[in-house]
Order: structure tokens, then sequence, then C-alpha cells
């Protein structure tokens, strides 16, 4: 079972699923945060394949959501579904607080009721806060948020580590770092850059340009998943990385270049919710996952300008 399976990583992940023959329930409600039909674009293909099924269901709804797992049984639960983004849960906290945290304690409560044996949980590099140290290490203090969103990301992994203390299900915490490529989110920077440089429109750039993110390909991320449905554990949570920093003039400058176009830049105030560097340690995540993302930044993001044109 994949929640949140028509969105950007959950499509991906549901297609690679099923090619590979596993059933996939995949459990979206289609919310608006984004345009609803991106996702519907995202599984037409797999709503033709015999390894799929969809629940437009929000997890949310508790009664329609222990039907799905009644009827369904899934052994393994990856919950992808969220309210993403950092500085929109700034502005709607209680909307973050009832998707993220409410809706995770649901499917962990369906999860125990129907007998599931793992669950994998999406967490995120936000949880880290603006730690100094890097790059990042899972065993690095997190109790410093600076944000709803990622308060709410480390309440998901301490409710998975008491659903698994208390009722024993194997829980994985996944810290995706800043995942971009094919059906990426509109929200975020690369998505974001590549549209509006593409119009000529202006775009806003936060701070000196020097903040650098841990960008990770969709593809590394999904090999990633498949890693983790196929190990047995008991209760981790792992980086999941490109580990490396790319710098955020530098992510611009290769916009610039894939498209042909210079970028309009605003200049703005750096934000104090978001960390100035996120870079990851994936050396647990080789260890126990054989994890090795292979794709660098400007071969992802050919990648995506070379989707970007066909929508």
């Amino acid at each position: 079972m994949v929640t949140g399976g028509a969105g950007f990583i959950g499509s991906h992940f549901s297609e690679r699923l099923a090619k590979e023959g596993h059933s996939v329930v995949c459990i979206d409600n289609f919310n608006d945060y984004y345009d609803p039909n991106a996702k519907r674009r995202n599984i037409a293909l797999l709503l033709k394949s015999k390894n799929f099924s969809l629940y437009e269901n929000d997890i949310l709804e508790f009664e329609k959501l222990k039907k799905i797992f009644e009827k369904e049984k899934p052994e393994i639960i990856v919950h992808l579904a969220a309210s993403v983004g950092v500085r929109n849960s700034i502005t709607n906290p209680s909307m973050y607080a009832d998707i993220n945290v409410k809706g995770t304690i649901n499917v962990l409560e369906a999860s125990r009721l129907f007998g599931a044996k793992k669950l994998i949980f999406s967490s995120s590099s936000s949880v880290y806060g603006k730690n100094k140290k890097i790059p990042f290490s899972e065993s690095d203090p997190v109790d410093n948020p600076a944000s709803v969103y990622a308060v709410t990301k480390r309440t998901g992994e301490l409710l998975c580590k008491a659903y698994h203390d208390l009722y024993g299900i194997d829980c994985m915490c996944l810290r995706f770092f800043s995942v971009y490529g094919p059906r990426g989110r509109p929200d975020m920077a690369p998505y974001k850059f590549t549209s509006l440089i593409n119009q000529n429109k202006q775009i806003e750039m936060y701070g000196d340009g020097s903040s650098g993110r841990d960008y990770t390909y969709v593809g590394d991320i999904i090999n990633g998943l498949m890693k983790a449905v196929e190990k047995n554990f008991s209760f981790d949570t792992v980086n999941l990385g490109n580990s490396g920093i790319v710098k955020l003039m530098e992510l611009i400058s290769l916009i610039e270049s894939l498209l042909g176009k210079k970028a309009i830049i605003k200049n703005c105030p750096a934000k104090e919710e978001e960390a100035h560097t996120t870079y990851a340690d994936i050396s647990k995540a080789k260890k126990i996952l054989s994890f090795n993302p292979k794709t660098g930044i400007r071969e992802g993001m050919s990648d995506f300008v070379e989707w970007f044109k066909t929508i």
C-alpha cells in the first residue's frame, strides 16, 4: 500500500512496484496543493495495470481508511501522503498538524488493526533544522526544528517508534533530501525556477545565492525505497540523499544553460525557516540498504527539463 501514491515520488514508486510484479494499492485524495490533474496524469498508465488499484480517499477519514485496510490487507505500507513544503507550513500550521500527525496516526493504527508487517515512513531532511555540522548524520540531534513542517515530520518518526515499541510494527523512517526530477512538485526550486525562467518571468532568490541543497534525483530515491521494501528491519532511521551540495546560484545557472535563457532575478532576504545548507551523510544507507545514488545534478536536471517541455 502506497499512501500519496499519485504524487511525485508516489507515482514513480508505484510504477516500479507494479513493473516488478507487486500488487499495489494506492491511496490518494488528489488535494489541490498543486493541480490535481497533474497527479491524475502521473498514474494514467498505472490505472491500466492489473497490479494497481486506486482508492480516492483522505487519510484523515479513518473509518474509510479502515475499510480499505480490511479489504486489501496490505503487508507493507509505504506512507508518503503528507502536507509538504517548509514555507507553507508557517501559514497553515493546523493543516500540517492534521495531515502529517493525525493522518500518520490513522495509517499506523489501521496497520496495527489489520496486521501489516512493516511500514516505511517518508520523513525529511528538514528534521535537522539549522544544524551547523555537515553532513547531517542520523545520530545528530533533531530537537531544534526551524519550521512546523519539520516538527510534524519528526513527530511522525516518533509515532513510528512508539508503534514499533508498543505493537511490534517494523518501521523505517527515510529522511529524503530535496527530491527532484520528472513529475516534480511545482513549489520546489528546480520546477519553479525552470517554469519562471522559461516564461521570461522574474524569480525570487532568497539570500545571496550561496545557500545549498543536497538535491537527490527521484530515480535514486525510488531505488532506495525498493531496497527498504526488500530489507528486513525492526526500527531504523536512514538518510536518503545524493550526498553533495548544489548552491542556489549553481542551480539557477544550470537551468539557464539547459533552457538557453537568462534568469531575471529579484534578490530577497533569506527565510528564517529555511536551513542555509542541507547535506546528507549516507554511509548508513550504503551499509544497510546498499544505497548508491548515481545521478548528478546536470544529468538529473537535463531529464527534468526534457520532461518539463512535454507538459
